[in-house]
């Protein structure tokens, strides 16, 4: 049913790691595109070079921005779900086939890589930010999701086609897990090892600022429900 998938990896900044992470991604499956949400650094140069398929933002819009503008060109493209990962090198693309297997194994709309048996590894802030996360959102989507903030996810075309997403930040993610569960959508989690733990090298989440606006983001689309 899912025989055609491919992978997406937001990227702002990230010319360190997407050339890597989009070779390793391409053992796995053969279509990978690549956001370059208004990098200036290279990014989307070196992933194009890389093989992978190359979409632009001019200037810097936000990982739920970049998602979107993915999401829109791979289900033009006729695909029957989608793989997204980071593009700091925290997922481990090795770990792709999984997702496709999760999926099908349990009929899900959304399969979420669980970073939970992790988080004693990660800076406390970062640690409490997830964890405060993964209950308000747990409670909004009627949902037990271990770990909300995870960006390696297998998303298939039914969902992507029934969903709103109004969030450009951070947040998505969250008002995407909040509104697959009130839709009665299937989402299973997955435990996933990472290519770091601390959770603040590479990346540009917040953790108070973030927390915060995902904070409201979960409420706003709990009330419009």
């Amino acid at each position: 049913m899912r025989n055609r998938v491919a992978v997406l990896i937001p990227a702002y900044n990230a010319v360190r790691w997407i050339g890597g992470i989009v070779s390793e991604s391409r053992r796995h499956l053969a279509d990978v595109f690549v956001v370059d949400d208004g990098s200036v650094d290279g990014t989307g140069e070196v992933a194009a070079a890389a093989g992978a398929v190359l979409l632009r933002h001019e200037v810097n819009r936000g990982k739920g921005a970049a998602l979107k503008t993915g999401f829109a060109r791979i289900l033009a493209d006729g695909f029957d779900a989608v793989i997204t990962l980071d593009a700091d090198g925290q997922h481990l693309p090795a770990e792709i086939p999984r997702f496709a297997a999760e999926a099908e194994k349990h009929d899900a709309a959304l399969v979420i890589g669980s970073r939970r048996h992790l988080f004693p590894g990660m800076v406390k802030r970062r640690r409490l930010a997830n964890s405060f996360s993964a209950w308000t959102i747990s409670a909004a989507s009627r949902v037990s999701i271990p770990d909300s903030q995870s960006g390696f996810r297998l998303y298939t075309a039914e969902l992507l086609r029934r969903l709103r997403i109004d969030a450009n930040g951070f947040d998505a993610e969250s008002e995407v897990i909040v509104r697959a569960g009130r839709m009665g959508f299937r989402i299973v989690s997955i435990p996933i090892e990472l290519g770091f733990v601390d959770g603040v090298a590479t990346s540009h989440y917040r953790p108070l600022a973030d927390t915060i606006r995902i904070a409201f983001r979960v409420v706003r689309t709990v009330l419009r429900s």
